[in-house]
């Protein structure tokens, strides 16, 4: 599992949109993304983004691992998988 608050997403705080959080559930063998839930600025950009992922069976890795376009909501995917537990 990981979680992480929106006030730890640095394009959140460029827009003072810093409330809510995002949390991801991950199959320990397989590496896949079970769940994701996000309460926070631009939420449905990054569900669609995680659905991709999940739709396409990738591990979490691919997303912890990605780079992604700078700034954008969805560059917190880095660091919201890095803290996977």
């Amino acid at each position: 599992m990981a979680t992480m608050p929106m006030e730890y997403v640095a394009r959140a705080l460029e827009m003072d949109e810093t409330r809510g959080m995002m949390k991801a559930i991950i199959d320990a063998e397989s590496e896949q993304i079970l769940g994701f839930t996000v309460l926070g600025v631009e939420g449905g950009e990054l569900m669609s983004a995680v659905q991709l992922a999940m739709m396409g069976k990738l591990p979490y890795t691919a997303l912890r691992d990605a780079i992604f376009a700078h700034p954008t909501i969805a560059e917190c995917l880095n660091n919201l998988f890095a803290r996977v537990e």
